[in-house]
């Protein structure tokens, strides 16, 4: 029988585990040691999973199909991708931001910007972003989540004795143009059931990097984050910090620097009591990055090269764009939202046409190339040509709109540089000259504000169309 975890720390005790406990414990065998046979079993499993019986537990592998996997979102980018096996599941995410502007005012030429990306969470925020289901919460590339739930079984003579649970979450933020990232450790939903000295239970958590791409990296760590904390203690304080810093300089092409952060977690029951394998459990990670691009912001740190550029994590993110009215990029929006539901009506026409930025597996890469995005102009003006004549602008009203973006790897001309990729993967329509220029600007400025690396596989977003 399996009972939900949360709402079973909420409600308070399991009612079987009550029964079981008040059973009288077997006779021991004549001339053998008084002195009761007392462990711990402890267990790590994703916040919302059910929680099997204390019958199931003690059965023969049941730890074993109970253990956590060291698994890295979906959306992870970059050498920590194949580092650890790939969320299958989509990460949750926030609410898309407004329109670039206010419904019904007045156009301007500065009013195509992208909304700032958040770089704060709270505990009810990632809570609530993780839900029972979630593994992952990327509110931005600059605040992040993930959460575990540690649940240990006290077993006296072979017969459970009581539980005990904690919740760890944990929060990743990076500041504007910081090379510095803030991981907050919070401590929540915790309980236990049965006379057992939880309390006196030692958790100990150790939040350092294992791995780096180059491996020469090295950091600078600070913070609260205690080596060790009882369980009465950690219920007190709840939360913990832990900063990890990296200098520039260090990295490899745009000063670039990819980690993995997957703190393990150990608990140590107080004597009596001893603990049954696993003694230890690696908690999903996290993917940082820093860079010092050149065409980035905060590229020469104010005058400290030690602090030039900045940090982020490295996943993949979607673009907005809205098709509501009054959006300054309506009609671009509209052009993509087609050539992602109706593909086969777009021009050029091309059989089973599926173009990129759609899932985290087909993503799109920027490009600073100026040849690159000067041929994916010219092979998406042939096409708008093609299919509206030479008077496509209208007077130069209209500009031809292609998707995938001329600022990316993936653009028209992508068969040109590639023989392997599909020739007119992508879709031309004329638009408005006023809308194409806004999205344009809308385009440029995401990926100023998140730090979008530009001509390699290590950094990629996605498009999302929202009304």
């Amino acid at each position: 029988m399996t009972k939900p975890w949360l709402a079973m720390a909420c409600r308070g005790a399991l009612a079987a585990l009550l029964t079981a406990a008040a059973l009288p414990a077997a006779a021991a065998p004549a001339g053998a040691d008084d002195a009761p046979a007392l462990s711990v079993q402890t267990h790590a499993v994703p916040l919302g999973s059910l929680k099997p019986a204390l019958e199931e537990l003690r059965q023969k592998g049941s730890l074993d199909r109970q253990a956590q996997t060291s698994l890295t979102a979906a959306e992870t980018v970059g050498p920590a991708a194949a580092y650890a096996q790939l969320e299958q599941e989509l990460s949750a995410t926030p609410r898309p931001p407004a329109p670039a502007r206010p419904l019904n005012s007045p156009r301007a030429a500065g009013d195509a910007t992208y909304p700032e990306p958040p770089r704060k969470m709270s505990l009810d925020e990632c809570r609530n972003g993780l839900g029972s289901s979630k593994k992952f919460y990327v509110k931005s590339r600059f605040a992040v989540c993930t959460g575990t739930s540690f649940i240990q079984t006290w077993v006296q003579n072979g017969r459970p004795k009581g539980e005990s649970w904690f919740n760890l979450r944990i929060v990743g933020t990076v500041a504007k143009n910081s090379r510095k990232i803030d991981y907050k450790f919070h401590f929540s939903e915790m309980g236990k059931t049965g006379a057992v000295p939880a309390d006196a239970l030692k958790i100990s958590v150790k939040p350092e990097i294992k791995t780096s791409w180059p491996s020469r990296a090295r950091y600078t760590y600070g913070g609260t984050m205690p080596g060790t904390k009882t369980f009465a203690e950690a219920k007190r304080q709840k939360s913990f910090t832990h900063t990890v810093t990296a200098k520039a300089g260090q990295g490899d092409a745009l000063d670039t620097i990819f980690a993995v952060y997957e703190p393990i977690v150990g608990v140590t029951p107080p004597a009596p009591w001893t603990l049954s394998p696993p003694t230890s459990t690696k908690m999903f990670l996290l993917a940082p990055r820093w860079d010092a691009a050149k065409y980035l912001a905060n590229s020469t740190g104010s005058g400290n090269p030690d602090k030039a550029g900045a940090a982020t994590f490295s996943y993949i993110v979607p673009m907005i764009y809205h098709t509501r009215d009054g959006a300054v990029e309506q009609q671009v929006a509209k052009h993509i939202k087609k050539a992602f539901t109706d593909p086969e009506n777009t021009n050029p026409y091309m059989s089973a046409k599926k173009v990129p930025g759609q899932i985290p597996s087909a993503p799109l890469h920027r490009t600073r190339h100026k040849d690159r995005s000067d041929a994916n102009g010219k092979a998406a003006i042939k096409q708008c040509k093609r299919y509206w004549g030479d008077n496509y602008s209208q007077g130069g009203t209209r500009e031809c709109d292609e998707y995938p973006f001329r600022s990316t790897l993936e653009g028209a001309a992508e068969h040109d540089f590639d023989p392997d990729a599909k020739k007119f993967n992508f879709s031309v329509k004329p638009v408005k000259a006023a809308d194409n220029g806004k999205a344009g600007l809308l385009l440029k400025s995401f990926y100023a504000k998140n730090r979008m690396l530009a001509d390699t596989e290590d950094d990629a977003f996605l498009v999302k169309i929202t009304n």
